[in-house]
């Protein structure tokens, strides 16, 4: 049963070597992915699973490796504590993030699962993945990692597009409210349209918070370099 999420965005200028000299204008959004976290430690839970958008499906064992090289940076992470697993397929980027996101807060609460998400599942597809999640511990947590519209201004990745806000307007009060159906219906054309890289992982949370009776926090939302970045917890 799911008993905590965290939903944090997964750009790679989340980690400070990679963002160089603009570290610090990510500092708030950092301080509230660390506080997020804390959240799930203290759902005590059995189980701690992360997800995060992928080219395709893949799941990821405790200890499976990740690699910042490809954005400048000699720098590794290990999904969780514990023996580092060779033979695993190494981490895509948004799980990168999330393991650099534990290692940062010390995780040891609970053993440690990755799972990518393809990027083109379904909404049904997701939920049924977010149902047997659920159903895989008595508690279980998630970490969900993803940003938002990559269309919010006009120096953005994806250019302007007058969509976007409300679009992440509209995630941010499903994620602050734990609303599950508003989060199921999220059209996946449009966010394909609007280069939203977390509609995937939303809709497994979707699928694993139904009937949990959770409550919904939204930590932070904003729009640094006109990409749609948003924290929230449930518990």
């Amino acid at each position: 049963m799911l008993v905590a999420a965290a939903v944090c965005p997964c750009p790679p200028l989340l980690v400070p070597e990679v963002a160089a000299g603009a570290a610090p204008e990510l500092a708030a959004l950092r301080d509230a992915c660390a506080d997020a976290i804390g959240v799930l430690a203290a759902a005590r839970p059995d189980r701690l699973a992360v997800l995060g958008p992928a080219p395709g499906p893949g799941s990821y064992p405790q200890g499976a490796r990740g690699s910042f090289r490809g954005f400048g940076v000699d720098a590794e992470v290990w999904l969780g504590r514990g023996e580092a697993a060779t033979a695993a397929p190494q981490l895509p980027p948004s799980l990168a993030v999330a393991a650099w996101l534990l290692e940062r807060a010390d995780w040891a609460a609970a053993p440690v699962t990755g799972l990518g998400v393809g990027e083109v599942s379904t909404g049904a597809e997701c939920a049924a993945a977010g149902r047997e999640l659920a159903a895989s511990a008595d508690r279980v947590a998630l970490l969900v990692m993803g940003d938002g519209s990559a269309c919010r201004t006009l120096k953005a990745p994806g250019y302007l597009d007058e969509r976007a806000a409300d679009f992440d307007a509209g995630v941010a009060r499903a994620l602050g409210a734990a609303d599950t159906a508003a989060l199921a219906a999220l059209d996946r054309e449009s966010a394909r349209e609007l280069l939203v890289a977390g509609r995937a992982p939303w809709q497994v949370l979707a699928g694993a918070g139904e009937g949990a009776g959770l409550t919904g926090t939204l930590l932070y939302e904003d729009a640094p370099y006109g990409v749609g970045y948003m924290v929230a917890t449930w518990s």
